[in-house]
């Protein structure tokens, strides 16, 4: 997006929620309802792995007409269950899992304020860079809320019960320690004031030069 903008071009499209709305549908019908072709789309959708809608409909597909092992299905409602993890976790594990929702939280705010002009600095950059290499910024698009409503935080809590939210947590925390300078640009002495004041004179550059306060 930021790419875009400061090319003047048009924006590319967001996520595909129509393929959002059939793993939804997966989830509380049963795959085997849904069907490979809009299994496929839901995956894509979520971009997990990478792959295209056309791979995972090979795949599918070809478990579909039995040319490849069965899958179970199962698996699919059972991560669909939000409350029962809640409900066998430990008070340290949700104490662990909450430390970890507001960690992520903050990394994809960081993330995601980069499309809106924010000055990078050599510490931001790695921090986006490991994310990516998890391919994990679409699943935190759909997890992470910056003004979450109480549902949508139990919601985020049950998820970063998962050791993978906890290790992509840590992964950045570590990031985090080999450079803590997230706010200094290059060649600024003035710190995390120059940093703002850096990036209020590009987005005043951006918007034609109208006040922005």
């Amino acid at each position: 997006m930021r790419v875009a903008l400061e090319a003047d071009e048009d924006v590319p499209d967001g996520p595909d929620f129509k393929g959002m709305v059939h793993l939804v549908a997966a989830i509380g019908l049963g795959a085997q309802e849904v069907g490979a072709d809009a299994l496929a789309e839901a995956f894509a959708a979520s971009g997990r792995f990478g792959l295209a809608a056309e791979d995972w409909a090979q795949m599918l597909g070809a478990v579909e007409r039995g040319e490849s092992p069965p899958v179970d299905w199962g698996l699919l409602q059972q991560r669909a269950d939000l409350l029962g993890p809640i409900q066998r976790a430990s008070d340290e594990q949700l104490l662990r899992a909450r430390t970890v929702l507001g960690g992520l939280r903050m990394f994809y705010g960081l993330y995601a304020m980069h499309a809106l002009f924010m000055p990078d600095t050599p510490a931001l950059a790695p921090l986006r860079a490991r994310i990516d290499e998890w391919g994990m910024f679409p699943i935190l698009d759909h997890v992470i809320s910056l003004s979450p409503s109480p549902r949508h935080f139990a919601e985020g809590l049950a998820v970063c019960l998962e050791p993978l939210f906890d290790g992509l947590y840590e992964t950045l925390m570590e990031q985090l320690a080999a450079d803590p300078g997230l706010f200094r640009v290059p060649g600024d002495e003035a710190g995390a004031f120059g940093f703002m004041e850096t990036w209020l004179r590009t987005l005043r550059e951006q918007s034609g030069g109208d006040e922005i306060g």
